[in-house]
């Protein structure tokens, strides 16, 4: 073949490499995340980067770059997760020291839960923009900058979030 059919920007290319290497890529995330649902997700995030970068990568190269992308994605997936992890720790504690009566301490963690049990219920790319917004204090441009989706995605995902949200705690 020349190296113009071999061009990754070339649809029928694209769709030949997706083809060939997506089942792969699926398993190497599947095999990292344990859930189908977030393996799809990245591998997805993984061919739309191969996409947007197609003049960049090499056809030779496209499948080494999928595993790489998905598994950069994944680990920055963990990061946040720890972040938030670690966030909330911090919330559980501090709010222990300014309210020590037991029943406060108690209604503390009965919201605490209720709360995380409601952002886990919400979809990852809701609970992706949620927690990017509240969390990190990202304005919504970064956020669609970052997840590379629009301003008026990122409001619709938060809009949905948050109306969940309201339905599963009620009104504060």
């Amino acid at each position: 073949m020349t190296e113009d059919k071999k061009s990754v920007c070339k649809p029928t290319v694209f769709e030949e490499l997706y083809k060939k290497h997506s089942k792969d890529v699926f398993n190497f995330m599947f095999y990292k995340t344990g859930s189908k649902a977030n393996a799809e997700d990245l591998l997805q995030e993984a061919f739309v980067k191969l996409w947007k970068n197609c003049e960049k990568v090499a056809y030779e190269k496209a499948k080494s770059f999928l595993f790489t992308v998905s598994s950069n994605l994944f680990l920055n997936e963990k990061k946040h997760e720890k972040v938030v992890h670690k966030y909330i720790e911090n919330q559980n504690k501090s709010s222990y020291k300014d309210n020590d009566t037991p029943e406060n301490v108690l209604r503390q963690k009965e919201f605490q839960d209720k709360l995380n049990n409601a952002i886990a219920s919400l979809s990852e790319k809701q609970r992706e923009v949620f927690l990017m917004s509240r969390i990190d204090k990202k304005k919504y441009a970064e956020i669609a900058e970052t997840l590379g989706i629009s301003v008026k995605a990122v409001e619709k995902r938060m809009h949905n979030a948050l109306v969940i949200l309201r339905d599963k705690i009620g009104k504060i």
